[in-house]
């Protein structure tokens, strides 16, 4: 009864936006804390109003930058902001380390921005397991508009499609990785894509190749706007947030913002199941002789991994 309570009080001080109720709740939920789970349980109804938007990238394209910007142009309209960074995890602690973004810094002071940082775990898609119930808090919180920043982990990183409503995908011109981000596996991800620093020299031809790979695309449906900005002079941010407006506009018109809801939460539970039997699977590496034995008898070569696997997943973990 005393989590419950906990639960319930933390629950009120969310709802009213207390920035602190929201921090906790986010690192209890991170922790893997049965509390932390209980608040997103008790919150979850009345999440769903936010507008959740990813930005997904490589290294150093300026997503922060833009970000920030972003931030300044909602926030004159008196919307209700949170930022989610998930970053690289700290090999020792396992936490984020680029903390909370000093590009973000501006705004620490805003009561109506919240800014956090999530370790990605290790995740190869660059998200954390954690990061969809984050956003739900932020959410239930009673924010407008939550945005998702992605470690830039090149074409590994899809899974910001199962947290988003509206992906931006940002480049730089000039960059290797940028290039390669131009390829099919990449390129079917954003609804919106940005070329950043576009003062560079190459800008202009790298909007033009975008533009002809999405012209082989589908002509149907929403088309890919590629647009051209200074995120750190303010150019192009209010170009890049209506845009963002109107793709949301469109996705509720055609019904298909309900779609995206349903496949991200499937996709959700699916991966919160996995990574829960995943962990029971290594705990029990650990700590069951007969499951060290089977490992041993692969490791010898008395038994294939396929045959191994089969016989894990028959037992009752």
């Amino acid at each position: 009864m005393a989590v419950e309570r906990t639960t319930s009080e933390l629950a009120e001080r969310l709802y009213a936006g207390d920035k602190r109720a929201l921090a906790r709740g986010i690192s209890m939920v991170e922790n893997d804390d049965p509390e932390g789970w209980a608040l997103v349980s008790e919150a979850y109804p009345r999440t769903g109003e936010a507008a959740v938007v990813g930005f997904t990238g490589p290294p150093g394209v300026g997503k922060s930058t833009l970000i920030g910007a972003l931030v300044t142009h909602v926030r004159a309209r008196d919307r209700q902001v949170a930022v989610l960074s998930i970053d690289p995890s700290s090999p020792f602690t396992k936490g984020a380390l680029l903390g909370d973004r000093i590009r973000l810094a501006e705004h620490f002071l805003d009561a109506g921005v919240f800014i956090r940082s999530m370790a990605s775990r290790g995740s190869l898609g660059g998200l954390s397991e954690a990061t969809l119930q984050a956003a739900l808090l932020m959410d239930a919180a009673g924010k407008d508009d939550v945005f998702i920043e992605t470690v830039g982990v090149g074409q590994g990183e899809v899974d910001i499609i199962d947290h988003a409503d509206t992906v931006v995908l940002v480049l730089m011109p000039g960059s290797g990785d940028s290039i390669q981000a131009l390829k099919a596996g990449v390129m079917e991800i954003p609804d919106i894509i940005v070329v950043n620093k576009r003062e560079h020299p190459l800008g202009d031809t790298m909007i033009r190749e975008i533009k002809s790979v999405l012209s082989l695309g589908p002509k149907d449906g929403w088309r890919v706007p590629v647009l051209a900005t200074e995120a750190s002079r303010n150019e192009g941010v209010e170009e890049l947030a209506a845009a963002m407006t109107e793709h949301r506009e469109f996705i509720l018109a055609e019904g298909t913002l309900a779609e995206r809801r349903r496949r991200n939460l499937m996709n959700e539970v699916i991966a919160l199941a996995s990574f829960r039997l995943r962990s029971r699977l290594e705990d029990s590496v650990r700590e069951d002789p007969e499951v060290r034995a089977l490992l041993d008898r692969v490791v010898e070569r008395r038994l294939d991994p396929a045959s191994a696997a089969r016989t894990l997943l028959e037992r009752d973990f």
